[in-house]
Order: structure tokens, then C-alpha cells, then sequence
């Protein structure tokens, strides 16, 4: 298996086989990493980073991951520090995914780098393009948000509950919707609670 020419494939932004066999066999064991990872949560109660770690392209520390995450292929991710990720996570990473540190996603949200054709007939002969997406620090996702491929969420920015995020959105400002928009900046407290 080539991991390095999947991954030349995949982050290109041109256009690639869904269905080649080095693209498949990667996808494949990502899926099989990720079934041993939910299990060992939902049978064991453990949370074993390690799997991830060995699927991932980095994993800062004080990450956790709640069951039935799933991921294409694992080798695009990159999750800083103190990053906390709500149950039934996807992210389709046929390019690179960089979430930051102190991160919060909540339940049922996707992070979708790849897209298909256009063009119907290159669809069906499996084509599939991909752009990056980041989650800079601080970010919170609200519960069953979906990020599309190109993405980048500014530093400190919420997303609403239920938004569809087709566009950048900058740091600093509560957004929501679909297709998601600015609503407001945040307010920064001038006593900013810690907790004791």
C-alpha cells in the first residue's frame, strides 16, 4: 500500500479515483481502526488514544473522542491540545483537517474536506476532488454542524446548532445557519470567570 501516493492523490485538489485500490485499502483500514477505537469505548469504557495516534497525522495531548467517530482515511488529521469531540463525529479527510487547541465539537457535526463531481458522468466514474479545512483554537461547533470542504473557522468562533458552513468564517463572532453567516462578534468578558 503507498500512503504517500494516496496522500499526493488526495491532497492534489485535482481530481482522483474514488474507487482506486491503494485509495480503498487505506480507507479500509482507517475503517477497521476506527471499529477497534469505538469498541474499546462502548464494550470497555476506554478511551484508547493510542489508536488514533497510530492514525492520525498528529494528536496534541488531553484529547478525547467520544464513540462512533468515524474517518476516511486518518492520515490528513491533525488535532492540537485539550480538544474534546462529541459522539457520532465524521470527518471525510481526503485532504488535511487541522483542528487547534482547545477545541469543542459537539455531537453529530462532519467535517467533509471531499466532494464529488460535478460533471454526472465523471461522478459515476468514481471522481472526487478535496480541499482543506481547519478549526483554528478555540473554535466550538455546535451539535450536528457540518463544515465543507475549503473551510477555515476562525480563533474563537461559535457555530450554531444545525449550520451548514459553505464559506470561511473570521475569528472572533457567533455564526449560524444554513447556508451558515456572521450573526454577531463575541463578547470577551471584562471579569473573566476561572474556575478555582
Amino acid at each position: 500500500m503507498d500512503l504517500d501516493k494516496v496522500k499526493q492523490m488526495t491532497n492534489s485538489g485535482e481530481m482522483y479515483d474514488d474507487n482506486a485500490k491503494e485509495v480503498a485499502a487505506i480507507r479500509t483500514q482507517a475503517l477497521a481502526m476506527c471499529r477497534k477505537y469505538n469498541h474499546k469505548v462502548n464494550t470497555d469504557n476506554e478511551y484508547d488514544m493510542s489508536i488514533l495516534k497510530e492514525l492520525f497525522l498528529h494528536v496534541g495531548e488531553n484529547v478525547y473522542i467520544e464513540s462512533n467517530f468515524r474517518c476516511e482515511f486518518g492520515f490528513n488529521i491533525s488535532i492540537g491540545n485539550d480538544v474534546y469531540i462529541n459522539h457520532d463525529m465524521i470527518i471525510l479527510d481526503c485532504n488535511e483537517v487541522t483542528i487547534g487547541n482547545d477545541v469543542y465539537i459537539g455531537p453529530r457535526a462532519g467535517l467533509y474536506a471531499a466532494n464529488h463531481a460535478e460533471d454526472p458522468f465523471e461522478r459515476v466514474e468514481k471522481g472526487v476532488y478535496s480541499k482543506p479545512i481547519s478549526l483554528q483554537d478555540r473554535v466550538w461547533l455546535g451539535g450536528d454542524v457540518k463544515i465543507t470542504q475549503g473551510v477555515t473557522i476562525g480563533e474563537n468562533s461559535i457555530i450554531g446548532a444545525g449550520s451548514v458552513v459553505t464559506k470561511d468564517i473570521p475569528p472572533n463572532v457567533i455564526a449560524a445557519g444554513n447556508p451558515c453567516r456572521v450573526i454577531r462578534p463575541i463578547q470577551f468578558s471584562e471579569n473573566r470567570w476561572k474556575r478555582e
